[in-house]
């Protein structure tokens, strides 16, 4: 009966009215709500710029041009020097995370604390009720990993999985992988299920959880139409979750285990699993 009543659709509007007579949904007056969707969403779209161009390689690459030609070195002198190293993919995913880091939690620190004025652990660092709602979380995770299950047979899923291509070589690329990977995701839920829901609720109550799942749906849009259709249910629901837990944690656990499971599903599939623990 518990599956049944979280699976029902009507409950989703039960759940985000609940939300809305809460506190702190609408506790700020009309000029506080003003200013504090104008920072918040202001900070959203830098932060999005941010990452949407300076995450990729070839940011990494150019910059790496630049100081070599501050050298007075060949133009290529420091990328070729990083391909040397074995790790340049490595290096290359290392970078990518940092911008991550950098858009999705700092710049948001800094909104946070000098311009929200407010405790940069109550927008979702906390555990809190998380344990609470695990029936929400299982039921997210569990279809979507009978989905890799089916999807492992399927040559463009081994093809795609790990990203870092590497990872079957040595223990240390594996693990080193999924640590960068499992940061990125750290700092998006924080991003997007801790500083966007927790920021705009006082403003805009429930209405949070929609105004963030726009933007989480165009950080799909480079993927496959299926799981960017995915993301708007995907972002819904666990946007009621973390406020209905006061925690992004839950979501994490969700997206780590998915991304886990899809990079170890794929290298056993193809008897890839590192036999060493160095290269």
């Amino acid at each position: 009966m518990q599956l049944l009543r979280i699976l029902n659709p009507k409950n989703i509007l039960v759940a985000l009215d609940e939300i809305d007579r809460e506190a702190p949904s609408y506790t700020l007056d009309r000029p506080q709500a003003l200013r504090r969707i104008f920072w918040t969403l202001a900070c959203v779209a830098v932060s999005l710029l941010i990452i949407n161009y300076l995450k990729n390689s070839s940011a990494l690459l150019a910059l790496l041009k630049d100081a070599s030609m501050l050298a007075n070195k060949d133009p290529n002198h420091y990328v070729t020097e990083l391909r040397k190293t074995g790790y340049s993919g490595l290096i290359s995913y290392a970078w990518w995370t940092f911008w991550h880091l950098v858009g999705y939690v700092i710049l948001p620190f800094f909104v946070i604390r000098l311009i929200l004025k407010e405790k940069f652990l109550d927008m979702g660092w906390k555990f809190n009720q998380t344990g609470q709602h695990w029936p929400g979380y299982l039921l997210l995770i569990t279809p979507i990993l009978f989905f890799i299950f089916l999807a492992s047979y399927r040559d463009d899923f081994l093809q795609h999985y790990p990203f870092y291509k590497l990872s079957q070589r040595s223990w240390f690329d594996l693990i080193s992988w999924e640590l960068l990977y499992l940061m990125q995701f750290l700092c998006l839920e924080f991003f997007f299920r801790g500083f966007m829901l927790n920021a705009l609720r006082p403003a805009v109550g429930a209405n949070a959880v929609w105004i963030m799942c726009v933007p989480y749906l165009m950080i799909h849009f480079p993927k496959l139409w299926l799981e960017a259709t995915g993301a708007i249910l995907f972002g819904l629901f666990l946007g009621i979750l973390a406020l209905r837990s006061r925690s992004f944690w839950g979501g994490f656990l969700v997206h780590a285990g998915v991304a886990v499971s899809m990079d170890i599903a794929s290298l056993l599939q193809q008897d890839k699993l590192p036999g060493a623990w160095w290269p």
